[in-house]
C-alpha cells in the first residue's frame, strides 16, 4: 500500500484555553495532557509504517516552534510551508496539495489538527487505513466521532441511516452547523449524527478538481503564491501578495459543503479536540477533580485545579464546578458550564490593551526561551535559556546596556572585538553601544540571568548585523544613519567564531 502523507495544520492561535493557550504560544505547542506537547503527540500518531514523513503548514512566528518539537519527538519533516497570515484552513490544505501534487499527484494525504487528543493510536490508524480504496478511488473521506453527549461546540455529519461500526465508510448527507442544545440534543437522540473531526483523507489530485471546481479563486491566489514562494532556512515561505488574495475560508465552507464525491469514516475511539477548559477536565479527571502542577482541592467536585509555573501552588475549597487556572502573569477563574466564554475574556484584555491578552511569560525565539523575572524603573530581570548548539543574533543596544551571569552551562560572548567563554557563576558585562552575541557551544541547555539597565528595556532596542536564522538584520555600513542610534558598530569580524 501506498503511504499516507499526514498534513499537520499548527498555525493557528486559540483562545478558549487562555491564559495556558495564547497568541504567541498557542496550545498545540503546550504541554495540556503530558509530557509532550499536543502537536508533538499528534507527530507521533503518524510514527506506523503507514505513514510518510509530514508535511508541516504553520505560520512564520511558530516555524522554528514547530522545528524545535519535531526534532525533539525524532521526527524530520519532509516540508514545512508558512503562511504569510491566517487564512483558515482552506488555503493551508490547498498549498499541501500543491506542494506533494508536484511529486506525486495521486498521493494521498490526510489532513490533521495538532490539537487534537486521539488516545487509541493503534484504532486511529485502522480507522485511517480502511478508508484508503475509497481515497484511492477518488473519494474526499471526512472523519466522524461518534457522539457521547449534546456538544454544542462541534459541527456535526448528517448520515442517511445510523451507521454500523463495522461499515468502513458511509454516505454523507451534509454538514451541520454548530448546534444550540436542543438541537444538539435532538441529533444525538437520533443516531444519526457524528461530530466533524476536521480530519480529511484524499489524495491530492482530487482535493485540487475538487478545489478547481468550487473555490477556483482561492485556487489561483494559493498556486501563484506557490509558484512564487521562497525557500528559506529549509521553510517554503509562501509569496504574501499572492497569498492576501486567496479568500479565508475553512476547508469545509470553500469545498466539502459543495462537493458531490465525499464519504464518511467513522471513528469510534476516544477523541477530543480540547476546544476549552471542559473539555480538558473531560479528559484528565479522576473522581470529578482535575488537578495539574501544584494544586490542592478541599471538598472540590467536578473542578479544574491547574498551577503552571514552578514554584507556584493552587488550593480550592468547596468548589463545585469550577475551572482555575494560575499562571505569573494571569490567573483564570470560572464556571465550567462558561468554558466556551473564554475567547470574550481575551477580548475584554485586548480591548484593555492588557500583554496577558496575547503574550505568554515565555518568549519563544529560535535559539531558546526567556522570560522576565524583575521588571522596574530602569532595570529589567531575564532568565535566558539557549538551547544546544544555537546563537543569538550578533546586534547592538541603544538605550540599554546589560550583566550576563551564567548559572548553568557554557556561554561562547563575543563583545566588540573580544571573545571569551563563560561557566557556571561567571558574568560579563556589556556596555551600552556595544556590539555582541551570545552563544551556546555545549550538549546542553545554557542558562543565565540577564540584568539590563537603561532608559528604555522594550525588545524593539535591537539592531541586529547577523543572524543565523534570517532575521530582519542592517548592515553594518547603514547603523550611523539609523533614525534611533549615532552609535557607529565596530569591526567585529575577526572577533566572530
Amino acid at each position: 500500500m501506498s503511504k499516507i502523507t499526514p498534513v499537520v495544520l499548527c498555525g493557528g492561535s486559540g483562545t478558549r484555553l487562555w491564559p495556558v493557550s495564547r497568541q504567541s504560544y498557542p496550545k498545540q505547542f503546550s504541554a495540556l495532557m503530558g509530557e509532550e506537547s499536543l502537536f508533538q503527540a499528534s507527530l507521533q500518531r503518524f510514527a506506523s509504517v503507514a505513514f510518510a514523513p509530514p508535511v508541516i503548514v504553520t505560520a512564520d512566528q511558530f516555524r522554528f516552534i514547530a522545528v524545535q518539537q519535531c526534532h525533539a519527538a525524532g521526527v524530520t519533516p519532509q516540508a514545512v510551508l508558512i503562511e504569510p497570515d491566517g487564512r483558515d484552513t482552506g488555503p493551508a490544505v490547498l498549498a499541501a496539495a500543491i506542494h506533494l501534487a508536484q511529486t506525486d499527484p495521486d498521493a494521498l494525504m490526510l489532513v490533521a489538527p495538532s490539537d487534537h487528543v486521539i488516545p487509541d493510536t493503534a484504532h486511529f490508524v485502522r480507522t485511517i487505513t480502511a478508508a484508503v480504496p475509497p481515497a484511492k478511488g477518488g473519494q474526499l473521506v471526512t472523519f466522524g466521532i461518534t457522539p457521547d453527549r449534546p456538544e454544542t461546540g462541534y459541527g456535526y455529519l448528517e448520515l442517511a441511516e445510523p451507521p454500523v461500526w463495522d461499515t468502513k465508510v458511509l454516505p454523507l448527507l451534509g454538514f451541520v452547523e454548530k448546534p444550540n442544545a436542543a438541537a444538539a440534543a435532538t441529533m444525538l437522540a437520533d443516531g444519526r449524527y457524528l461530530w466533524n473531526a476536521g480530519l480529511f483523507l484524499f489524495s491530492a489530485r482530487a482535493i485540487l478538481a475538487a478545489f478547481a471546481r468550487h473555490a477556483p479563486v482561492m485556487l489561483d491566489a494559493v498556486q501563484a503564491a506557490m509558484d512564487n514562494g521562497s525557500h528559506d532556512l529549509g521553510f517554503l515561505r509562501l509569496a504574501p501578495e499572492h497569498w492576501s488574495r486567496a479568500p479565508a475560508l475553512s476547508i469545509d465552507y470553500a469545498v466539502m459543503e459543495q462537493a458531490d464525491n465525499l464519504c464518511v469514516a467513522p471513528y469510534t475511539g476516544q477523541w477530543s479536540d480540547l476546544g476549552d477548559w471542559a473539555a480538558i477536565w473531560r479528559e484528565t479527571e479522576t473522581d470529578g477533580l482535575a488537578l495539574s502542577g501544584a494544586a490542592q482541592a478541599i471538598d472540590c467536585t467536578g473542578t479544574l485545579l491547574r498551577a503552571d509555573n514552578e514554584g507556584q501552588v493552587i488550593i480550592g475549597i468547596g468548589l463545585q464546578d469550577i475551572v482555575a487556572i494560575a499562571l505569573p502573569d494571569a490567573v483564570l477563574i470560572s464556571h465550567k458550564s462558561r468554558a466556551q466564554d473564554v475567547k470574550a475574556a481575551v477580548g475584554l484584555l485586548k480591548a484593555t490593551q492588557a500583554v496577558q491578552a496575547d503574550r505568554f511569560p515565555k518568549d519563544h525565539r529560535p535559539w531558546g526561551w526567556f522570560e522576565s523575572l524583575v521588571v522596574g524603573d530602569r532595570f529589567q530581570v531575564k532568565r535566558i535559556v539557549v538551547n544546544a548548539g544555537e546563537a543569538l543574533s550578533l546586534q547592538s543596544h541603544v538605550h540599554r546596556s546589560e550583566h550576563w551571569i551564567v548559572v548553568q552551562g557554557t556561554a561562547r560572548v563575543t563583545c566588540n572585538n573580544k571573545v571569551k567563554l563563560l561557566t557556571e557563576n561567571e558574568s560579563v558585562y556589556i556596555p551600552l553601544g556595544s556590539t555582541h552575541r551570545l552563544e551556546n557551544p555545549g550538549k546542553l541547555p545554557m542558562v543565565l540571568i540577564e540584568v539590563q539597565t537603561g532608559s528604555y528595556l522594550g525588545e524593539d532596542d535591537i539592531i541586529r548585523y547577523e543572524d543565523v536564522y534570517a532575521r530582519e538584520t542592517r548592515p553594518k555600513e547603514r547603523q550611523k544613519t539609523c533614525a534611533c542610534s549615532s552609535l557607529a558598530a565596530p569591526d567585529i569580524s575577526a572577533a566572530i567564531p
